[in-house]
């Protein structure tokens, strides 16, 4: 949305009356949350399947066993991010970007013992320049070959998800995936615009007749390449005519 006149605003009141509303919506928040607290205690307490220990991936330093890279944690969460081979820097999926872009920093992670990781099934000598260009520092590993679903394509059968691990001696484990829209659970900015008035600005949002509204998922694209590349130097326009548009994953609005 430009910085123009809204075509439309939300109703003025006086203080008192705003803050009686807030107030009442403020509850049903709190409520929220505690129903989200409950549901984390539930996966949590979700049983967990044996993966590949021994599975291998590549990654910056060669062919490496999924054991290792836990990197001597014993939790381990990986984006399985979607990839298409051949299709450039500015090809990939613009819903994975959005998806894990915002974890740029896992420090507090490693603090719990918790490695981060990105896994795509795509050749290394693709993904490589990808991570380097889009300054991601969380290490990056090539999945394709990979047999065990638990490890590579997943057991949910949706591309763009996270996925949690625990490690236990020498064994590893699926604990939990998260598909659809639980991969919010890592976009900092699409949080950060639900609590704007205008929201998302996306069609599938229940908003007041007259709110600016533009097609799902289109903020997470501009000319031809995934918004955040454009703050990547070296960014330059691409002719976007070869069916990118639209085909990204992480779109469900359920």
């Amino acid at each position: 949305m430009s910085n123009s006149t809204p075509i439309a605003t939300p109703p003025i009141v006086d203080s008192a009356a705003w803050e009686q509303q807030r107030r009442e919506l403020l509850a049903r928040e709190k409520a929220h949350t505690r129903e989200g607290d409950a549901i984390a205690a539930a996966r949590r307490r979700l049983p967990m399947t044996e993966v590949d220990a021994s599975a291998t991936l590549v990654g910056a330093d060669g062919p490496v066993r999924f054991l290792d890279v836990f990197q001597d944690r014993d939790q381990l969460i990986v984006y399985k991010h979607m990839w298409y081979p051949g299709d450039g820097i500015e090809g990939q999926c613009e819903g994975c970007t959005a998806s894990m872009f915002d974890a740029h920093d896992a420090s507090y992670l490693h603090h719990r013992g918790v490695t981060f990781a990105v896994f795509a099934e795509g050749p290394w000598d693709e993904l490589a320049p990808f991570r380097e260009f889009m300054g991601y520092r969380m290490p990056w590993y090539s999945m394709t070959g990979v047999a065990d679903r638990g490890v590579g394509t997943g057991l949910l059968d949706e591309p763009g998800y996270y996925a949690c691990y625990l490690r236990v001696g020498d064994r590893t484990y699926l604990t939990n995936e998260a598909i659809g829209r639980g991969v919010e659970a890592a976009m900092v900015q699409a949080h950060l615009l639900d609590l704007t008035v205008y929201g998302r600005q996306e069609v599938w949002e229940d908003s007041p007749a007259g709110w600016p509204q533009q097609p799902t998922g289109s903020w997470w694209k501009r000319n031809g390449r995934p918004v955040p590349q454009w703050s990547r130097p070296g960014a330059k326009p691409v002719h976007d005519t070869d069916g990118h548009e639209g085909r990204h994953c992480c779109s469900d609005t359920e």
